[in-house]
This record gives structure tokens, C-alpha cells and sequence, in this order.
């Protein structure tokens, strides 16, 4: 069998061609896949080349863990899933390229247990699941923020979520003006904000100085939480020492945090509307790809697969 899928050939080369996949084993389930999310921070470290050398990094890849559809067909052991409407965080299916993370494809073949189900009312927003569980795993492992930095995707879903769990309203900063649209919350220019004395300051720029910039604004005993991916990190040491500042590295996002992202959606605390600004064909994934990591206007942006 074969399928028509996104390939990183090398950095910041990008082709849609077919693929070989492999045979689908007793456990596996085949699904078509409708919508596919593209990663403005993992991905873009894989578009670049500066992605870290990780077990299966290398090129040709198909990148991708942020797409929804359908299970048409499985193996004899999980029959019953076929018709299930679910998000695929990713497959490693392909015989002549790497799955990393190998999502971003008309057609998947993977290991039923992880192919998660969704409300397929969710439509194209069920693409946000892994990064809304990425939220959770950063907000969840400690005090909630009330400093969040930066309002794109991932702050904008740290936010929500800290609402959703009924924490105080945070702040967020943000340095696009274009940005600072929010419900629920309070989204401001830092050079506005006057406070020195947050408790829990969660950061989703990804800014690799941006450390220098939040430890004085923390309370003593203050702890920064580093939501974002970062190639290199530095602070001055006297002002950390001074306020016995705390960091904590929010990691990968784990099977009890997507959990609880689908409790918090099916209780209707948790919205995922409003977050997808872009939308391309999957056959204009060339042009997608350097628009998403680019454009300042792109919040999100997201392939279309039913034209293929």
C-alpha cells in the first residue's frame, strides 16, 4: 500500500510524493486522515535543521503529530475501532522515509492504542489536542501561572486552560500588537507591566534570552516554567540567587494529560475555537510550511487532506 505524504527531504526542502507503507500488523488500524496541523516549534527546528539529533532524526522525514481522521480499516485485532473518528499523534509506517514524526500523510498505518478518540464535532480544532495536552503537562505540574509569555497557539492555550481549571485570570504578555486580543484574560505590552512579584511565570515564546527579562519580575521563591523548545539557555546568576528562583522544563506531553484535555473539553470548560487562523490544501504543503513559521499573522496553520 501506498501514500501521498508531506516529505523534509533536507532542510527547508519539501515535496508531496507517494510512500511505500508497511504492512499493517493484528494491532494496527489504518486511518485516512482529513486535517493536519503544522508545528510552528518543533517542526520549524526540523524545517531548519537545527532540530537536536534525537533516535530517528534524520532526512528524508515526514514530520507531523497534530492530525485527526478516520480508521477505514485494522487488523484482526482491533475490528471493532474501524469507523472511529480519532487524532494520531504521529506514525512510523513509511519504508522509504523516517516517521518523525510521521503524522502529516492522506493515509496512516499505526498501533491501534495510539490512535486516541475524539468527538469528530471537533472537526479540524481536534488537531489541537496534542498541543492543548502540551498546555495541561506545563500548567499542571505545579502552581498555575499568573504571568504567561507570549500569545500565540501554545500561550493562548496555557491561558484558557488555567481559567479552565478555575485559577485567577492570568496575564499575558505579548509584543505584537496584532496579538493582544483575548477572552477571559488580560493580554498586555510588557513594557506596560509594572509588577515584580509573580509567584508562577509560565513562558510559551521560546525566546532563548528570555530569562534575564523574568527573573526580576518573580517573587521570591518564584518559580519560571519553560513551556517552549530551546536550543540554548543563560541567565545572570546574582538576581536568581537573590529571589531563590525555581525552573522547571515542561517535557513531552503524556497519555493522562490527554485525558484530561478531552475531560475539560467534554465538560465544556475547555474551547479549542478560534485558535486555527490558516488553512491550506495539503497540495499547497510547500507554500504552507514557510507561511507557518513566517507569517506573523499565522496563528495556526493546517493542511486540508480531502482534495487528495
Amino acid at each position: 500500500m501506498k501514500a501521498i505524504a508531506v516529505i523534509m527531504e533536507a532542510p527547508e526542502q519539501l515535496s508531496l510524493r507517494q510512500l511505500v507503507l508497511n504492512p499493517m500488523a493484528a494491532s494496527d488500524v489504518r486511518v485516512e486522515i482529513d486535517w493536519s496541523g503544522i508545528s510552528s516549534g518543533t517542526e520549524k527546528l526540523l524545517w531548519t535543521g537545527r532540530m537536536p539529533n534525537f533516535p530517528g532524526m534524520g532526512y528524508p522525514l515526514v514530520p507531523g503529530y497534530e492530525s485527526v481522521g478516520r480508521i477505514v480499516d485494522a487488523g484482526a485485532d482491533v475490528r471493532e475501532r474501524i469507523g472511529e473518528w480519532v487524532f494520531v499523534p504521529g506514525a512510523n509506517c513509511y519504508q522509504d522515509a523516517r516517521g518523525l514524526f510521521g503524522g502529516t500523510a492522506r493515509t496512516v498505518i499505526m498501533p491501534a492504542a495510539r490512535a486516541v478518540p475524539i468527538d469528530e464535532s471537533l472537526g479540524r480544532d481536534g488537531i489541537l489536542l496534542a498541543l492543548a495536552a502540551t498546555a495541561y503537562h506545563a500548567v499542571a505540574g505545579g502552581a498555575l501561572p499568573d504571568l504567561i509569555i507570549g500569545h500565540g497557539i501554545l500561550g493562548r492555550l496555557i491561558a484558557r486552560e488555567v481559567v479552565a481549571l478555575g485559577g485567577t485570570p492570568p496575564t499575558v504578555w505579548e509584543v505584537n500588537p496584532a496579538r493582544r486580543d483575548a477572552d477571559g484574560y488580560q493580554v498586555i505590552d510588557p513594557t506596560t507591566d509594572e509588577r515584580r512579584d509573580y509567584r508562577t511565570i509560565c513562558d510559551a515564546s521560546g525566546a532563548g534570552d528570555v530569562l534575564d527579562m523574568l527573573i526580576p519580575r518573580l517573587a521570591k521563591g518564584g518559580e519560571i516554567v519553560l513551556a517552549g523548545f530551546y536550543d540554548r539557555l543563560s541567565f545572570a546568576f546574582p538576581p536568581a540567587f537573590m529571589r531563590e528562583a525555581r525552573l522547571r522544563i515542561a517535557a513531552e506531553f503524556t497519555p493522562a494529560d490527554i485525558s484530561a484535555i478531552k475531560t475539560l473539553i467534554a465538560d465544556g470548560a475547555l474551547r479549542l475555537d478560534g485558535l486555527i487562523s490558516h488553512v491550506r490544501p495539503a497540495t499547497q504543503a510547500a507554500e504552507a510550511y514557510p507561511q507557518a513559521f513566517t507569517d506573523p499573522a499565522c496563528l495556526k496553520m493546517v493542511l486540508d487532506w480531502s482534495a487528495i
